[in-house]
């Protein structure tokens, strides 16, 4: 059983998703402000990324407490995979939602239909307590062909949305590049969706849903019944 949580950043926010993963199994979570956000990482969040992350600022080492982490970039074929996870200030530190939405489609004017495809990926981590980590290494011993290179004190799953990026912003809905990208099953863009069925097909829940598969199988919480 995972031992209470910890959501980290300066924001001390669990967010829906960490919510809902509190919500559907047997774990009480809480936040800190006091923990260091992640930093920005390099290679389009790539795990190895989260393992030296992990390796420095190892959020059990100074709490005790297991700790869920995500990052979310958005990667646009046509700009070789930019902004990444740079998404949030792509028009400069200080740059608003709109000034985002309005360098990329600038830097998109040229790209024909059929060639602006893109993709929101998020990566959650949840950094494990000393007990919770002595519990998965049993779990590993009793079973070792669920053992994966680097899951021993840190889980972590993706979740992905591809789509395309509009040629003008469309919907009044959402935040960020919302307004401007075109999720590939709906053909609308996620301003032009409710915030029930954003969540219900996002890049973070997609993440939430894997984390909550791998804390399952990896037998550190029990289902609540709750969806």
């Amino acid at each position: 059983m995972l031992a209470p949580g910890l959501a980290a950043g300066r924001q001390c926010r669990l967010g829906r998703q960490g919510r809902w993963l509190a919500a559907t199994l047997l774990v009480a979570a809480a936040c800190s402000a006091a923990l260091a956000e992640p930093p920005a990482l390099t290679g389009l969040l790539k795990r190895l990324d989260l393992v030296d992350y992990r390796a420095e600022t190892h959020p059990p080492d100074f709490t005790g407490h297991t700790a869920l982490a995500d990052d979310t970039g958005l990667e646009v074929d046509a700009l070789g995979g930019a902004p990444g996870i740079y998404a949030a200030r792509y028009a400069g530190e200080t740059a608003s939602y709109q000034d985002n939405c309005k360098k990329l489609l600038r830097e998109m004017g040229d790209i024909p239909p059929g060639e602006r495809g893109a993709r929101f990926r998020t990566v959650m981590a949840l950094a494990l307590s000393p007990a919770d980590t002595a519990r998965l290494l049993t779990h590993f011993a009793r079973h070792p062909e669920l053992a994966k290179p680097g899951m021993v004190d840190c889980l972590v799953a993706e979740g992905m949305l591809p789509g395309e990026i509009a040629a003008a912003p469309r919907g009044e809905s959402g935040f960020g590049y919302d307004p401007v990208f075109i999720d590939d099953a709906s053909g609308r863009t996620l301003a032009e969706m409710t915030q029930d069925e954003k969540n219900a097909t996002s890049h973070r829940y997609r993440a939430a849903l894997g984390m909550r598969e791998l804390i399952l199988r990896c037998h550190l919480a029990s289902e609540t019944g709750k969806r």
